[in-house]
């Protein structure tokens, strides 16, 4: 019970919503495993669930790039952190963030390989570089993710949320169109769907695209709600059918109903901009990078 302390109580709050003393009560239930008392707290219907945003832990950029080609383009987006925002708006470092994404052009945005290839005038890998880097910045940094689109015909489009410098911020989105349409019209469209990915945090593009584990974890939690009712099982599994297509409109990109109008799928958006830009459109895919996500601070950080 050691680690159940007033931070790892107040986190679950704010993941979940449920109260104080619930909060408290499913930590001590299951063990202190944040992700097992988002779930009792859930089955008991005292919370939502939780996207595992996590807290923003670390400080440093997301940073964007993106190389259009004669029919296509290729996006990526990176992330490097730094032990404080003081650091994030040095120049120095800014410029080298930039210089680490627009390398990761060459790689898509391979993350293992992005690490190897040489960094810009400096004659030694990205790697090297960046801890060449920790000792004239004087503090602790690093390359942590990378990931990119390729689309063949079409565009990748982009949004930084909270940008800190021309292309990096804290949230970092890409958008893969394809489509032989008119690219103006397509940019605008997938800039308007990258926005609404950084406010509407998808968990995949598509339902079929969606991790098999959250799926069955899903499932479980919505069984357990809807055995509470008393009603037999045959009604239990319509139930759990028609919520899970309620978490699907919720967490896949083309079922979530667009934050730009606030009444129309995206599924729907996207098939009528075919009209208009002259092609039928089709979503490639997505990347959503937040700064921070998934890595937790000490106690001692609050």
């Amino acid at each position: 019970m050691s680690g159940i302390t007033a931070a790892t109580v107040k986190q679950l709050r704010e993941m979940t919503g449920a109260g104080m003393m619930d909060c408290k009560t499913a930590l001590q239930e299951t063990n202190g495993d944040m992700e097992a008392a988002v779930d009792w707290l859930r089955k008991k219907g005292l919370a939502k669930a939780a996207k595992k945003a996590g807290r923003t832990a670390s400080e440093g950029l997301v940073a964007i790039a993106v190389e259009p080609n004669a029919k296509g383009a290729t996006g990526v987006v990176v992330e490097v952190n730094s032990e404080t925002d003081f650091v994030a708006r040095n120049e120095v470092f800014q410029k080298m963030v930039r210089d680490i994404a627009n390398t990761a052009i060459g790689v898509a945005g391979d993350l293992e390989k992005l690490r190897a290839e040489t960094y810009p005038g400096a004659g030694k890998s990205v790697d090297e570089h960046v801890a060449e880097m920790v000792g004239q910045i004087g503090e602790n940094i690093g390359l942590r993710r990378a990931a990119g689109i390729v689309v063949e015909e079409g565009v990748v489009a982009h949004y930084v949320h909270g940008p800190v410098t021309d292309g990096a911020g804290k949230i970092g989105v890409l958008v893969g169109l394809k489509s032989s349409g008119d690219k103006a019209k397509l940019e605008a469209l997938g800039k308007q769907i990258a926005m609404h990915v950084a406010a509407a945090r998808p968990l995949s593009a598509k339902v079929e695209e969606l991790d098999p584990a959250v799926v069955a974890r899903e499932k479980e939690v919505l069984a357990e709600q809807a055995r509470a009712s008393g009603k037999p099982e045959n009604i239990i599994e319509k139930m759990v059918e028609g919520r899970l297509r309620k978490f699907y409109e919720e967490s896949v990109l083309l079922e979530q109903i667009f934050v730009i109008d606030g009444e129309t799928p995206v599924r729907k958006v996207i098939e009528n901009a075919a009209k208009g830009a002259g092609a039928p459109v089709e979503l490639v895919g997505f990347i959503r990078l937040e700064l921070g996500e998934g890595v937790e601070k000490s106690d001692d950080e609050d």
